[in-house]
């Protein structure tokens, strides 16, 4: 007797809801675990210094909470369900798309003849302290954890239910939003960043990798991370 085939991805829409609503709370806990450490250790630190962590508890409790229940439910692995795969010859590529995509964003921006705003990134960025923090976050945790929401566990299946071109397009739109407040909500800036995402879920669906997606990511955060600190030198 044939067994039906199994569905990719193994989970459906009331998981993601789920993890949706856990979200507020993995960040609630993060703030508040972090300010109970601060507060024991009387720690005097940076505000990103004190921004950053709560963020990095938030992501790392929400992944237990889908690996809980991808085991629970489905009996199914946390990494290989989100594609967490390297191909071994794959890895130079997405690098180098990382950087060629840096490029054709830059030359997007100027042709929308996107504004230099004052925006809460830009003053973390100008904090000298600061920068070399949020700049290894952006091309570390930041990529990895992203990919894998976004494009590892959001994309597959919006692609199920909206085709490829509908899936990728619909994972980079709210990647696309929850980056705005760092711009305060420059429509160009949101713009670029969604144009960004769709080349990320584009990597992620030719490759079969988010993997390769996050190195493709991180390539792209650290050139334009590199063009900034190169001219802050001078």
């Amino acid at each position: 007797m044939e067994t039906a085939a199994r569905r990719e991805p193994v989970w459906g829409y009331d998981d993601f809801f789920l993890l949706l609503c856990l979200a507020a709370p993995c960040v609630l806990f993060g703030f508040f675990a972090w300010q109970i450490v601060l507060w024991l250790g009387h720690l005097h630190l940076s505000n990103v210094a004190k921004a950053l962590p709560p963020q990095f508890i938030a992501y790392l409790l929400w992944f237990l909470c889908v690996a809980a229940l991808l085991r629970v439910k489905y009996d199914a692995p946390f990494w290989a369900s989100l594609n967490w795969v390297l191909p071994a010859t794959s890895a130079l590529p997405a690098l180098l798309n990382g950087l060629l995509l840096a490029i054709i964003i830059a030359m997007t921006s100027v042709l929308l003849r996107t504004p230099a705003i004052d925006s809460p990134m830009q003053e973390i960025m100008n904090d000298k302290s600061a920068r070399w923090v949020v700049a290894l976050a952006a091309v570390t945790i930041g990529p990895v954890s992203e990919e894998l929401i976004f494009r590892g566990f959001l994309m597959p299946l919006l692609v199920r239910s909206a085709g490829v071109a509908g899936g990728i397009f619909l994972a980079a739109l709210p990647f696309a939003l929850l980056h705005g407040p760092q711009y305060s909500w420059s429509w160009r800036h949101v713009l670029l960043i969604l144009l960004a995402g769709c080349a990320f879920g584009w990597v992620r669906y030719k490759t079969g990798s988010t993997a390769i997606a996050a190195i493709t990511h991180a390539a792209y955060n650290l050139t334009f991370l590199s063009v900034y600190l190169i001219n802050e030198g001078h």
